[in-house]
């Protein structure tokens, strides 16, 4: 069947291309090049269906029931059989796939396939933890092996689009949409980058291999109080220096879209940013594929207060170099008049256009538009066994151990009464965390039956209190549980007679996302007066964070022995739990964000400057830059992470005390595992640039190196250091490095660390 569809599809590409069936099998083993390909087929387009292909549609309607007659339905279909639809999203599975591919390359005078979108962000049906969580694992084969299994079971029901990964450096938990990111540093963020657009994108070539989009571009994550669509306002430096350099490496990994951001930038939204999108992304830095505008972006420049309706949005838009709209109908409704009335160049529609169909071209859907609509795959791809074992797998080093107290843990694996507290604990969903719109209900493994499966010890369940009253929906705003203490009784009175207590508590799934912002970092609802209730009755207490960014806990530092940072694992979830309480797997993971002491702290971060006066300078003096009721320190700071395995660093030593230009150096460190088991240890370089034409940071990750050692065990790690590791944008507005002098930094954090001294001469 799939073979009389691609003949009978490059017989129709044969026409459209203007040549003979001959040449156009030849045309499809890449003979003829990718660009003339295009400029052919542009050649033959009308500019209505040109403007078609920079228009993207929601799924509008039921394609297994009757045909929409009449509204926005109808009028979306009549465009899709007219050629004026260019790609579609939210439209899953092979059926509806293929159909609505069908009308597009069957029924419209070109034939010309759709692109299918969909937010594949951390999984499609089988979850894997969310991006945040897996970024604490600093295992970039582990996160690139994850996009791909993401991928592979997303591509198998038809998608071929992912709007991810989502590369917003955050330093702000208040911030709903940290939980789809990296963190808060360049660095790690440009590797991990990295690390998902080869794992979703692969070369392309396979069916199982989908689109990256690299998103948000750009600076979206720094709105104002943490708030979510909110005004960003920041400096040539912080952009290019912290912001940039995850897109440019998503680039340089060969992402082929780019989608903007609904923030504006120094007063221009970035939907209209011709800064942003003709001469950084396409111009300095080469783009070829194309950009597409994040939700109704376009038509958001009217509340903005950037166009005053929908067509000088769309002139706007498609002026600034955003190729296609993503459901705001200003391009279709109004791109062929503006171009018609002289306001926009038909040479910038031809671009943008050129732009889709050579992505369209480079994805296979020219030498078979079904490429993707494989039911037998589908059906022996989705939820597959094998996801199990790789979602658990990247569960478990996405976990990190913040505090460990007379070793509480792990957990003794018989004789032992556990008490088990927090709805959370109990919670199927939850874990699934947000963005995990294909996946279903109650999937998740709940921590209750990770634990079960331990049978030596007596385990008890009670539920405390609810999170969130009522079940949370993807859309609307959920009420948190602020008065409801009935469960207060029970669970004091199961923790009384335990030997260990472990406490569930967190955020339900969808607290964090976009949209989620929030302005208290505490534990939501009744949880913290229920901790600090079960620990009046028991102090031997494990508490297992759930959650979608940095929280505030420090009563909990303070008081409660062992806390794990669980984050939301996904579908494995409370077996990855169940196995690092009980040291079946050694935890790993590190920050990849900082946590406050206090939300009034935040944004923090580690890397920030040092201010003209970053230290008190006289006895009892106030003059200095510091907070008169909080410490300026985080609870935990970046790339912090404990194990049940312990690691000294000694022994820094530098090959020279200076290099030159195209020269390097090494610095090296012994670490030791001076613990009882084997582990994991995540060796991190930093370094300080002390003097330059624009002022740095005190800290700046500029490399890291897993290692795994046996007890008693020493292994020396080596970093080498070159013009590229110290280069940065520089008052010269260029990348480059300054001569000068430099500290460097090793170690498990970025605050316990063994230092060294360097020169950089020109």
């Amino acid at each position: 069947m799939i073979q009389i569809i691609r003949k009978s599809y490059l017989f129709l590409a044969a026409g459209l291309l203007g040549v003979g069936s001959v040449n156009a099998q030849i045309a499809s083993k890449n003979t003829i090049s990718l660009d003339k390909k295009v400029e052919t087929l542009l050649k033959k387009m009308t500019l209505e269906e040109k403007v078609g292909q920079l228009n993207q549609y929601n799924g509008f309607w039921d394609v297994t029931g009757p045909t929409p007659k009449e509204g926005l339905a109808a009028k979306k279909y009549e465009d899709l059989k007219k050629g004026l639809v260019g790609s579609m999203l939210n439209v899953k599975g092979v059926k509806d796939v293929r159909a609505l591919q069908k009308i597009a390359v069957e029924q419209t005078r070109l034939g010309i396939p759709l692109i299918f979108g969909f937010d594949v962000i951390h999984g499609y049906k089988t979850i894997s933890p969310i991006p945040l969580a897996e970024s604490a694992s600093w295992d970039l084969n582990a996160i690139q092996k994850s996009a791909a299994m993401a991928a592979d079971e997303a591509s198998s029901v038809g998608i071929n689009w992912t709007f991810a990964p989502m590369i917003d450096v955050s330093r702000d938990a208040r911030w709903g949409r940290v939980m789809e990111g990296a963190g808060e540093d360049p660095y790690l963020g440009s590797r991990i980058a990295e690390a998902r657009v080869k794992g979703f994108q692969g070369d392309l070539s396979s069916n199982k291999n989908i689109l990256a989009c690299a998103k948000h571009f750009a600076a979206y994550a720094f709105a104002e109080s943490g708030r979510d669509y909110n005004t960003v306002d920041v400096g040539e430096s912080t952009l290019q220096n912290v912001i940039f350099p995850p897109f440019k490496a998503a680039l340089d990994a060969g992402v082929r879209t780019f989608m903007n951001s609904f923030n504006e930038l120094d007063g221009v939204p970035a939907t209209g940013n011709t800064y942003l999108q003709r001469q950084i992304l396409k111009g300095d830095w080469k783009f070829q594929g194309f950009v597409v505008s994040d939700w109704g972006s376009i038509q958001e420049m009217k509340a903005h207060g950037y166009a005053k309706d929908d067509k000088q949005a769309a002139e706007i838009a498609i002026n600034a170099g955003s190729d296609m709209d993503m459901e705001s109908s200003a391009y279709i409704d109004y791109l062929a008049q503006l171009v018609q009335e002289g306001k926009v160049k038909e040479t910038t529609v031809d671009d943008a256009v050129k732009r889709v169909l050579k992505v369209k071209f480079e994805l296979g859907l020219f030498d078979n538009p079904y490429k993707y609509c494989d039911e037998a795959r589908e059906l022996a791809t989705v939820g597959k066994p094998e996801f199990q074992t790789e979602v658990l797998d990247m569960a478990k080093k996405s976990i990190v151990l913040l505090k460990n107290n007379k070793e509480l843990l792990p957990l003794k694996k018989s004789g032992q009464k556990i008490a088990l507290i927090g709805a959370l604990a109990n919670d199927k969903t939850s874990p699934l965390g947000s963005w995990r719109i294909a996946a279903d209900e109650n999937t998740a493994v709940s921590v209750l039956e990770g634990l079960q499966a331990y049978k030596e010890n007596q385990l008890t369940y009670v539920k405390g209190a609810d999170v969130a009253l009522g079940s949370p929906k993807f859309v609307f705003e959920t009420k948190i549980n602020t008065t409801d203490k009935s469960g207060f009784a029970e669970a004091l009175a199961v923790a009384k007679n335990a030997d260990v207590v472990v406490m569930v508590l967190g955020e339900y799934g969808l607290q964090s996302g976009e949209g989620r912002s929030r302005t208290d970092l505490g534990l939501p609802g009744v949880q913290q007066e229920l901790l600090e209730a079960v620990y009046t009755v028991n102090k031997n207490i494990v508490l297992v964070l759930n959650n979608g960014r940095p929280l505030a806990i420090p009563w909990a530092d303070e008081y409660i022995p062992a806390i794990v940072e669980a984050w939301q694992l996904g579908t494995q979830s409370g077996n990855a739990i169940a196995q690092v309480l009980y040291g079946d797997y050694n935890p790993s993971g590190k920050l990849p964000m900082t946590f406050p002491r206090n939300v009034a702290q935040v944004p923090i971060y580690y890397n920030h400057k040092n201010t003209g006066r970053p230290v008190m300078n006289e006895p009892e003096s106030v003059f200095w830059s510091h907070y008169i009721d909080e410490k300026n320190t985080p609870l935990y700071p970046f790339g912090y992470g404990l194990s049940y395995s312990k690691f000294e660093y000694s022994d820094l030593k530098l090959s020279s005390p200076s290099f030159s230009k195209n020269g390097k150096i090494e610095v090296s460190v012994l670490v030791k595992n001076t613990g009882k088991v084997a582990g994991k240890e995540v060796v991190q370089l930093y370094i300080r640039d002390l003097i330059a034409s624009v002022t740095r940071p005190v800290l700046e990750l500029k490399g890291f190196e897993m290692i795994e050692l046996q007890p008693n065990e020493t292994k020396k790690v080596t970093f080498a250091i070159s013009e590229k590791t110290i280069e940065f944008f520089t008052a010269n507005s260029k990348w480059e490095a300054e001569a000068g002098d430099f500290k460097v930094f090793i170690g498990g954090s970025s605050a316990e660390t063994l230092k060294g001294d360097f020169q950089f001469i020109k």
